[in-house]
């Protein structure tokens, strides 16, 4: 039996979102299901529950509005992946780094929705598409660093940054199709952790046990 508390304590509930956050967090919902360009106030307006006039006082342009919800997205994002250096050995790094974005995902699932809509709409309205790719290579670049003792000679260094980023944010952009393939939620806690079990095993193993022949040629490509 637990040991009951001399002086039992409950945490304040957290404050309510203001205004101008329920209006930013009802422009990330719109934006990241009916996409940013074909967001508009008067849907912002009606998912907050507010109306155009007061979207308007809080957000004078479109622009304003979604710079505030980059900027939003951007901190959620960065807070996620980017807060501490990754542990030792590699191993631990790998699951780490995995498990920080099943985490982000799980948690933050409209903010991960609006993040693939902004890669794919690139910088039509919003500069974040830009902002988020050329952040995530720089995440990517220094995860190979960490784990360049641990990594093959004949890696295409380039590749392997790109080829991380395509197979964790590419699931991102994908996710209505890999739902109706699995036909289960892919945020779920189940399909987060079997999806970056794989993605995981894949990077740190591949997909075939191929061992070339003794003369075979290095296919190396060097540019």
């Amino acid at each position: 039996m637990e040991p009951i508390p001399l002086f039992p304590y409950t945490p304040p509930a957290p404050p309510e979102p203001t205004s101008e956050q329920k209006i930013r967090d009802a422009a990330l919902t719109c934006c990241a299901q009916e996409g940013i360009a074909a967001t508009s106030f008067r849907m912002v307006a009606d998912a907050a529950g507010v109306s155009i006039g007061a979207v308007q006082h809080h957000f004078r342009t479109k622009v304003a509005l979604i710079d505030a919800v980059d900027q939003y997205v951007l901190q959620v994002i960065g807070e996620a992946l980017g807060a501490k250096p990754l542990p030792e050995p590699v191993s631990d790094a790998l699951e780490e780094a995995g498990r920080r974005l099943t985490h982000l995902m799980a948690e933050h699932p409209r903010v991960m929705d609006y993040m693939g809509r902004a890669l794919v709409e690139g910088t039509t309205i919003s500069g974040l598409g830009r902002v988020i790719f050329d952040g995530l290579t720089e995440i990517s670049e220094a995860q190979g660093d960490h784990f360049a003792d641990d990594t093959r000679d004949d890696i295409d260094h380039a590749w392997s940054v790109l080829n991380t980023i395509i197979l964790r944010v590419g699931a991102v952009i994908l996710r209505p199709h890999i739902e109706r393939y699995l036909q289960q939620p892919f945020y779920s806690d189940f399909q987060l952790r079997r999806w970056d079990a794989a993605v995981t095993r894949l990077i740190r193993h591949g997909f075939f046990d191929y061992k070339p022949e003794p003369d075979a040629p290095n296919e190396t490509l060097s540019w």
